[in-house]
């Protein structure tokens, strides 16, 4: 019996260890970005290390917002596909592939969520917290 509870312990530290090593143990958390930058206040990161933000702009607005963001940072749209409330652009520098989603909450509130992807398992959250940061600056300029 002993044994066998001391097995279970072990698999189970290991598992957690293994888990944690593989950034899955933030199931169900999210980090706001203020923690990482003051200008980046309201973004959040969803279990995945996607950033995301729910702003009052329509979609049209933040997706010109956006892509003159992308244009600034000399990131390159790949592919673009519109749904009915769903915008989906996939972009890439030298070394990240980045997804960029624009979907509709209501007509005058948008949430954007992306995701900066180098090789199979690495993310760069700053690098997409920073997409949401300059495609909110743009907007604000409209105004």
């Amino acid at each position: 019996m002993e044994n066998s509870v001391r097995s279970f312990f072990k698999r189970s530290t290991l598992l957690c260890l293994i888990l944690w090593l593989s950034g899955c143990a933030a199931i169900g958390l999210t980090v706001p970005a203020a923690a990482v930058s003051g200008s980046a206040a309201g973004v959040n990161y969803s279990v995945t290390n996607n950033a995301y933000k729910t702003i009052s702009y329509p979609v049209a607005d933040v997706e010109t917002a956006l892509n003159k963001a992308l244009k600034k940072m000399d990131i390159r749209e790949t592919k673009f596909t519109r749904e009915e409330d769903k915008v989906s652009i996939s972009a890439a520098t030298d070394t990240l592939d980045i997804s960029i989603d624009l979907e509709k909450v209501t007509p005058t509130v948008t949430k954007i969520e992306v995701s900066a992807k180098k090789g199979v398992f690495l993310k760069d959250k700053s690098t997409a917290t920073e997409i949401i940061v300059q495609t909110e600056k743009n907007l604000q300029v409209k105004k």
